[in-house]
């Protein structure tokens, strides 16, 4: 990463996608190059522009872990100034006070605690409480399946606990990370994630928070019935039922769906793409099913891309602060765009989108 010049860095949150993701990575730049920020237009488009409860959280935990000083965030707020000062590896504790996005609040502190202190004895804890299964964000489960595995395949070490679940309205849920320092900088594993291999498993998991467990049954039911009428050998097929604890109610399924990756030199590796919905007040558990089996054969069916689009735009950033790499990606929505406008914005990296065609890009982060 380039030394910064300490000037302070305008960038429009209007820009792209425009939405929270360029608050996040926007702060988890900052914090790693130790460049002054200042964010206009927040959310501008959005019903409600401004920092909402979560946006806010990231801010004032960023603010924290970097000694930053900070101007103009408040809720509602459409501009903010943020100048971080020293990162401090830690035990943090932080509280949306909603049912806001633990797992977005969480990723933007990640690189930045993964090179705080970045010794063997600066190891990071960080426990969140507010929403852990949320409508348009990763879910815990999407973290612990799908994007630290990942991360672990350039070498970064973190460590998922859910300890309680939340979801929206009450919240209430809480998850603790603990992030080992990347201490691999120079012999960083470069990400090759480019051609898929053979199908290995699908592991179909439905869950409920204090509602009935006949949910999960009928769920994975209909999931199963529609990928083996697709085609799916029934025997790559496991499922499993979850009774979760916590307040309030909720349920929630997903499908884990594993591949080989091809040209690996004798020796297995694979790559586990996550999909995850949550349940509906008005639509069966059948229908969530069936959804959630229809997410998986497009993936396995229309294309031999290896990464998902919600995985896609949250490699990105580790990426490029651990040395690069490429990966074969279904689909590049607004805010992979967004995202790679962003950091290019930060550091000297250069991301490129090559369309191979409708169902598969290869993406390619330079440093």
């Amino acid at each position: 990463m380039p030394a910064s010049t300490h000037k302070t860095l305008k960038i429009d949150g209007s820009t792209g996608e425009g939405g929270g993701q360029i608050i996040r990575t926007a702060l988890s730049l900052s914090m790693l190059t130790g460049t002054p920020i200042e964010i206009t237009n927040i959310r501008a488009g959005r019903a409600k522009p401004g920092l909402m409860r979560q946006h806010l959280m990231c801010v004032q935990a960023s603010q924290q872990i970097s000694n930053a000083s900070v101007s103009g965030a408040h809720l509602g707020s459409t501009a903010f100034t943020f100048t971080p000062s020293t990162l401090q590896a830690g035990d943090y504790n932080f509280d949306i006070g909603s049912a806001g996005s633990t797992s977005l609040v969480l990723q933007t502190l990640l690189p930045a605690l993964l090179f705080a202190n970045a010794d063997e004895h600066a190891t990071s804890t960080v426990t969140i409480t507010g929403g852990t299964h949320n409508p348009l964000a990763p879910t815990t489960d999407f973290l612990t399946e799908a994007f630290v595995p990942a991360l672990a395949k350039l070498g970064m070490q973190i460590d998922i606990e859910l300890q309680q679940v939340g979801f929206a309205p009450i919240g209430g849920g809480t998850i603790k990370a603990t992030i080992t320092p990347f201490l691999r900088r120079a012999s960083a594993s470069r990400l090759g994630l480019t051609e898929r291999g053979k199908l290995v498993s699908i592991e179909l998991v439905a869950s409920v928070l204090n509602l009935e467990y006949d949910i999960c049954k009928r769920e994975i039911a209909s999931a199963k019935a529609t990928l083996i009428e697709a085609g799916i050998d029934d025997a790559l097929i496991t499922t499993r039922g979850n009774k979760l604890y916590g307040i309030g109610e909720g349920n929630t399924c997903y499908a884990k769906v594993t591949h080989e990756i091809a040209d690996t030199q004798n020796h297995k590796e694979y790559h586990s793409e996550m999909f995850t919905l949550l349940g509906e007040k008005r639509s069966s558990a059948e229908k969530i099913g069936s959804r959630l089996s229809g997410l998986v054969k497009r993936y396995v069916f229309n294309t031999d891309a290896l990464v998902d689009e919600y995985l896609t735009d949250q490699l990105l950033l580790p990426l490029a602060v651990a040395g690069g790499g490429a990966f074969s990606a279904r689909v590049i929505s607004e805010h992979s765009k967004t995202q790679a406008w962003l950091i290019q914005q930060f550091l000297s990296v250069e991301i490129t989108l090559k369309v191979i065609d409708e169902q598969k890009t290869l993406v390619q982060v330079a440093c």
